[in-house]
């Protein structure tokens, strides 16, 4: 049986990204770039959005504005990567390289997936998707790597709105050069508070 990782980069805050900053908000390292490249073979899981960011960083181009924009993950280690992308906008054929589109329901395929395969199922970006298979109570494990800025003021993509209230038990922790913190966790998704009663 397949193992479900949501991965998550973010801003202290929680943000996914921020408005005129460089990928990882400037502040990578030669730890963290270092154990980055060692990452598991996985199939990455993805949404419409971030397929053509992401096949649009393999094609050569850069967002508006970021000249100096370095993407989230080594793109040519994706491009070789098996791809998994849920969209209904989208049409096939997809043209970024081992990369196969499903139009079913994105829990119910990615549960057949878990069921099927005995490999690592990883996501990348695609918030309303992992906001999905979590509530559906499919991901096996929950890993954020928090960088050292908090973008108030030009944070986008809010990470956790939406999300139901999750109990989390740590499994992993790291710093890397001295700054970015992950964290890895077991989510266990509540239907309410711990200690809260329903009426």
């Amino acid at each position: 049986m397949s193992e479900l990782l949501v991965d998550f980069i973010t801003s202290l805050d929680g943000h996914a990204s921020g408005e005129g900053w460089p990928g990882f908000w400037g502040l990578e390292g030669p730890e963290y770039l270092a154990w980055l490249g060692k990452q598991p073979e996985a199939t990455y899981l993805m949404g419409a959005n971030t397929y053509r960011l992401m096949s649009g960083f393999a094609a050569g181009e850069v967002p508006n504005g970021q000249d100096e924009f370095r993407p989230e993950a080594s793109v040519d280690e994706l491009t070789q990567a098996s791809k998994v992308v849920f969209s209904s906008s989208l049409e096939k054929p997809l043209t970024w390289a081992h990369s196969t589109l499903v139009r079913d329901d994105a829990v119910e395929a990615v549960r057949a997936m878990k069921s099927s395969d005995s490999g690592l199922l990883s996501t990348i970006g695609s918030l309303s998707l992992c906001r999905s298979l979590l509530r559906a109570g499919l991901v096996d494990r929950f890993r954020v790597v928090m960088f050292p800025v908090i973008t108030g003021a030009t944070g986008e993509e809010r990470i956790y709105d939406g999300y139901p209230d999750v109990a989390l038990e740590m499994i992993e922790h790291r710093t890397f050069d001295g700054r970015i913190q992950l964290v890895e966790y077991k989510p266990r998704v509540l239907e309410h508070p711990p200690l809260g009663v329903p009426a």
